[in-house]
């Protein structure tokens, strides 16, 4: 049986897992009717967590629990949960590498993403891909996602409640990721995931945290399109994420 001290770290664990649940979505456990007699507390909890994300028996396990990408593309399915799957052509999960150290999200799918099904493929894309290939990455090392997974029709504003009903999709793709590093791009996504009203203008060049995460906004690519003179901004954006993972910086092409 554990001591007093597991104990109580076991139940700290286990209310930070619970408050991790809180915000992708889960509102509640089912409680057990009684529990055993000598049963011990891992193993209460273990009958309290959700079969996505089982509970392992020591508490530097429990913080390390997560759910796979391909538990969160199982879960989401073929998602009627707004509006915006009416019009849709495909949802747009997102691509690159499970476990990779810098993730980039934008706003929304666009029509090519609508199309293929995967995120930044249509010229914005393109500029993008060139990017981090000039960090000394391909699309493959890094994780390309958007905060929602279908195109808005017209590429329209998000509304209010389709943000509410999908940004938790994305926090959960971040937390099976567990990237050391965030690159939010453009106005959109990085007002969704820092909460903020804050233009781009003034949240670029610095680091927020992002559920621990240090998180740099950074112009849209495309943005970048229509106002090219700022690509120096966008460049500059990256070699601060470069430096601070400690990564070689790589001189702009």
């Amino acid at each position: 049986m554990p001591g007093a001290s597991e104990r109580s770290e076991l139940i700290a664990s286990f209310r930070e897992y619970l408050e991790d649940l809180k915000d992708t979505g889960v509102d509640c456990l089912e409680l057990p009717e009684s529990t055993p007699r000598g049963s011990s507390i891992t193993t209460q909890i273990q009958k309290m967590a959700p079969d996505t994300a089982r509970v392992p028996s020591s508490p530097a396990a429990m913080i390390a629990v997560t759910e796979t990408l391909a538990d969160i593309r199982a879960d989401l399915g073929d998602c009627q949960r707004c509006r915006l799957c009416q019009k849709r052509t495909n949802i747009v999960f997102g691509t690159g590498a499970h476990d990779a150290k810098i993730l980039f999200a934008g706003e929304a799918p666009g029509e090519a993403e609508d199309i293929q099904g995967e995120p930044f493929v249509g010229e914005a894309g393109q500029l993008l891909t060139k990017i981090i290939n000039a960090m000394g990455f391909t699309r493959n090392d890094v994780y390309i996602c958007n905060v929602l997974k279908c195109r808005p029709p017209g590429n329209r504003n998000p509304h209010q409640d389709e943000i509410l009903t999908c940004s938790p999709f994305m926090l959960r793709q971040v937390r099976a990721i567990r990237p050391e590093a965030i690159i939010a791009l453009g106005t959109f996504a990085s007002q969704t995931l820092l909460q903020s009203k804050e233009p781009i203008s003034k949240m670029r060049g610095n680091f927020h945290d992002y559920h621990g995460i240090p998180l740099m906004p950074t112009f849209h690519p495309a943005f970048l399109l229509r106002s090219p003179e700022r690509k120096r901004d966008v460049w500059n954006d990256i070699q601060l994420v470069m430096k601070k993972l400690g990564l070689p910086l790589q001189k702009k092409s």
